[in-house]
């Protein structure tokens, strides 16, 4: 049998289930993996271990007394970290934050309850940056979370941890989460399949806020049949939801759409970005045309369109994402401990009137409904993740934060269209550039229809396989 990290998630699972694995070997195989490489990804805020040998021994035992094992939780036993934006009862919960460093959650929430139910071992905390906001993992907390491929340079974020994780063998599949380009960012920078599902698909609750709708969970896997079934355990929604979008057909699984063909489908294309001064990388450019080549010889039709969203829309959603960073509830004798960053966007919020956070709320949907209508008559529609290749650690905290921040918008020009308009993207990982370092490509698809977009992106995989293309690290 291949070694322990080279399995799948959904393999693990399976050899769980017949007793060819045992749930201790396989936690603490991982665990050992975390001690020897996460202080050169950074992968980890909190390396849970005695709680995941806890939950270990319970899943082998679960294992032994089990009539049917096919009946057990379908996650029993394998290893699943979560992001240090959620909630897990009795870990830390630092939200990236010094100010939150001792934080410990008195609760799962529901998406930690969600693993927990499915039997995973939740085997620590995934580095995040402060309070999610921006798309690098570099923080006061721990290590900056780095790209396995090329350790000099970042691995995205806001669920730069969870990527790492997985990229280097911590971990066989994350959680993460998606505000705006939070799944894709690191997804595409570490060599991954990341989802980021319709809005509402997965419940923040009952903690987590979600007025404006931006941000959702959701799965980041070596392979689009574990990113699926990780989206089948953490989708649902509770009462007191804002957004929930129709469940799946009865009988039917997400899981299922990664294990059928896709049928001919209508995909559109596009390479302008909608944010000014945002310039697409030549490698960028290269991987997007490369997946339209074999998008069209897979025998679907692709035509080029020019998206619905524009630069108009930009100052808006940046409103919105003012008015998120003042969310998290710091002490004010404690602001000068947040990072220049955060108390950048902090003090934007702050200034905000609830007359101007409303009108930017409207301006957004009303640009979203005609451009849901627009990009409803395609299946697909096929982008660059990314402006640029991954970039070096501290090359935003280099610059003053207003200059950080136009960097960032610069460099992810393409991801926050869809958190606006709700609809699920995912992060397909096709192409290495000449320095052997990924560069992904992104396909977003009608509301509520991310089978399309995993039976699609399941049959690239089929098409041109990246599983067991690994960084040095692994």
């Amino acid at each position: 049998m291949a070694r322990i990290h080279e399995l799948t998630m959904i393999e693990l699972a399976t050899a769980i289930r017949k007793g060819e694995l045992s749930p201790v070997d396989v936690t603490e195989h991982y665990l050992a993996r975390m001690a020897e490489r996460n202080e050169s990804v950074g992968a980890f805020f909190t390396i849970a271990a005695d709680s995941a040998r806890e939950q270990a021994r319970a899943a082998e035992k679960a294992v032994t007394v089990a009539q049917d094992p096919a009946a057990l939780p379908p996650l029993t036993g394998v290893p699943v970290p979560v992001k240090d934006l959620n909630l897990v009862a009795g870990m830390r919960a630092t939200l990236g934050s010094e100010v939150f460093r001792d934080f410990i959650a008195p609760e799962d929430d529901y998406v930690a309850a969600s693993l927990r139910a499915a039997g995973a071992v939740i085997t620590g905390k995934t580095a995040t940056p402060e309070f999610g906001l921006p798309c690098y993992t570099e923080t006061k907390i721990g290590p900056p979370a780095r790209t396995p491929w090329d350790l000099t340079r970042s691995a995205g974020g806001s669920s730069g941890g969870a990527a790492a994780a997985v990229a280097a063998g911590l971990a066989p599949a994350a959680q993460g989460s998606d505000g705006g380009g939070s799944i894709r960012i690191p997804s595409s920078v570490c060599g991954l399949f990341g989802i980021k599902p319709t809005r509402g698909r997965v419940s923040q609750g009952p903690v987590m806020p979600d007025l404006s709708g931006l941000a959702v969970s959701g799965p980041i896997a070596r392979t689009v049949a574990d990113a699926a079934l990780l989206l089948d355990v953490m989708a649902g929604n509770h009462p007191g939801d804002m957004y929930t979008p129709p469940p799946l057909p009865a009988g039917e699984s997400f899981l299922g759409y990664a294990r059928r063909e896709p049928g001919r489908l209508r995909i559109g294309r596009a390479l302008q970005p909608p944010v000014e001064g945002a310039v697409v990388h030549p490698d960028c450019a290269a991987a997007y045309e490369d997946a339209s080549e074999l998008l069209a010889g897979l025998g679907h039709e692709v035509e080029d369109i020019s998206l619905p969203f524009g630069p108009d829309t930009v100052p808006f959603f940046e409103i919105l994402w003012y008015a998120t960073a003042t969310l998290a509830p710091v002490d004010p004798g404690a602001e000068d401990r947040l990072l220049p960053l955060t108390r950048y966007l902090r003090e934007r919020g702050a200034a905000i009137k609830a007359s101007e956070l409303m009108a930017a709320e409207a301006y957004l949907q009303a640009v979203t409904r005609p451009a849901l209508i627009t990009l409803s008559g395609y299946d697909a529609v096929l982008t660059p993740t990314l402006a640029s290749p991954p970039a070096p650690v501290g090359y935003f905290d280099e610059v003053e934060p207003a200059e950080n921040f136009e960097r960032q918008k610069r460099f992810t020009p393409f991801t926050a269209a869809y958190n606006v308009s709700g609809q699920p993207a995912v992060n397909v990982p096709l192409y290495w550039n000449a320095d052997n370092l990924p560069v992904g490509v992104m396909l977003a698809g009608r509301t509520g229809e991310e089978g399309t977009l995993i039976s699609l992106s399941a049959q690239l995989e089929h098409a041109r396989p990246w599983k067991d293309r690994h960084p040095p690290i692994w």
